[in-house]
């Protein structure tokens, strides 16, 4: 059995929830995690590019390196691998990056508004405000810059025109970021709808980030 088969298991039942639940049609969308380096060699496992959900198998999974050079696996990896390195580059605390196109995420990144902290769950999971990221055309360098910005140390952020990104320290973290914030999403819509949107009073936001930052491990 290969020394990755584990992890190349767990991007594939990663990808195909992704895809039950909704958060993404067809192809779309690419699921990667982290792996312990080799040699000092930096490794990720993810998605292959234009492979549907329900077919695609655990050997279908890509190893590469931070470079992008193929490690195990015989097909091209996502598209969107650069934008997979840039966080990992970014962030040593995220080990796993879901990009999804939900609906009412990508309903907000079309209307170039950011999520502002409403719910408690989504400061205390998400780390407050969602930001939307500048655009840029996909698979771009400018791209992976964007949205690392947008990112910041939270866990999730919207890509215009386009969909969203959520982040995690394991596979389980990451897709429930992703579920959460398309769950904020549709609440902030149908909130936009009723003309009025009340954000968390300050001291519940002070609160909810506190725990967030609990809850990452960081030091206060």
């Amino acid at each position: 059995m290969s020394r990755w088969a584990e992890a190349r298991h767990q991007v594939l039942e990663a990808a195909r929830q992704m895809h039950r639940e909704g958060l993404v049609v067809g192809t779309s969308g690419n699921v990667s995690l982290r792996l312990p380096p080799e040699g000092g060699r930096k490794l990720l496992a993810i998605t292959p590019s234009s492979r549907y959900y329900d077919t695609m198998t655990a050997d279908d999974i890509q190893v590469i390196d931070f470079d992008a050079r193929p490690v195990a696996g015989d097909l091209p990896p996502s598209t969107e691998t650069n934008l997979h390195i840039g966080v990992y580059r970014a962030r040593a605390d995220v080990n796993a990056v879901v990009h999804t196109h939900p609906v009412y995420a990508s309903a907000i990144s079309v209307t170039g508004r950011d999520i502002p902290p409403i719910l408690e769950d989504q400061v205390v999971f998400l780390g407050g405000e969602i930001k939307l990221a500048a655009y840029a055309l996909p698979g771009s360098d400018e791209m992976v810059v964007n949205v690392v910005d947008a990112l910041g140390l939270k866990n999730a952020a919207l890509l215009p025109n386009h969909g969203a990104v959520t982040v995690g320290r394991t596979l389980c973290d990451a897709l429930t970021a992703a579920s959460l914030l398309e769950k904020t999403a549709r609440v902030y819509y149908l909130a936009l709808l009723t003309g009025k949107v009340n954000p968390l009073p300050e001291e519940a936001l002070r609160a909810g980030l506190a725990y967030f930052r609990k809850l990452q491990g960081w030091n206060e």
